[in-house]
């Protein structure tokens, strides 16, 4: 992902995001609000775009991101007795 698209899509939902060449780190605003509730910072693009996203679907779907981060672990392969 980009950054310059997810400022595009976060201005379209009414944010404004702010990347600080020094720091490294990504920052977004509802606009308009004074609440800092409503604001936050991320490491990442794709966190930067997670942290939007949660904050303007009033975090509906985190349960589902973790569960989904859960079952991404590697599974490892076992060797069984099958066909033997």
């Amino acid at each position: 992902m980009l950054w310059t698209e997810i400022r595009k899509w976060a201005k379209g939902l009414g944010y404004d995001t702010i990347k600080d060449k020094e720091d490294g780190r990504y920052y977004w605003a509802k606009s308009g609000s004074d609440d800092p509730s409503c604001s936050g910072v991320a490491k990442s693009v794709s966190k930067l775009a997670k942290a939007i996203y949660n904050h303007h679907t009033d975090n509906k779907w985190i349960e589902h991101q973790e569960e989904y981060e859960k079952n991404k672990e590697e599974k490892r392969i076992s060797v069984t007795d099958y066909g033997k």
